[in-house]
């Protein structure tokens, strides 16, 4: 399996925040310390605020907050909100299905539960024991 470009920044997106929650980032900070582009870490930022992870603040002194605490933000819930539109195979999403083995494979069965698997791993991780005690990610986030 390999993770989207968004789903990978939004991670870095909310961990960054959660490192500096004592203060409002800005995108631009994001963008610098996550080596991303301003505008698709834009879209993401977007998504993150709509599903209430993080908070926007408009005007001068505005930026990005967590939308809740970070013990409240489950990875999986941020990795559905990016992956989760995303067929993992081709069999997935009936309505489209060209696979002429979808009668009788079992493969879909067994990638269905791997799948399963894999978001209930990332729902037993927060985004603080992403962050929490981890002095060398802070080292890399924190701003001065």
């Amino acid at each position: 399996m390999r993770l989207t470009t968004r789903t990978n920044l939004a991670m870095r997106t909310l961990m960054f925040c959660a490192v500096n929650t004592q203060r409002v980032v800005r995108k631009a900070e994001i963008a610098r310390a996550c080596n991303a582009s301003e505008n698709h870490l834009a879209q993401v930022i977007h998504l993150l605020a709509q599903k209430g992870f993080l908070r926007t603040i408009r005007g001068r002194a505005g930026g990005l907050q967590l939308g809740r605490p970070a013990t409240d933000i489950r990875v999986g819930d941020v990795f559905r909100t990016f992956e989760g539109t995303l067929p993992f195979t081709e069999c997935f999403p009936g309505a489209v299905n060209s696979c002429p083995l979808v009668s009788c494979c079992r493969l879909k069965c067994a990638l269905a539960k791997a799948v399963e698997a894999f978001y209930a791993t990332l729902d037993s991780q927060s985004l603080d024991d992403m962050v929490r005690d981890n002095c060398q990610l802070e080292g890399l986030l924190k701003v001065a």
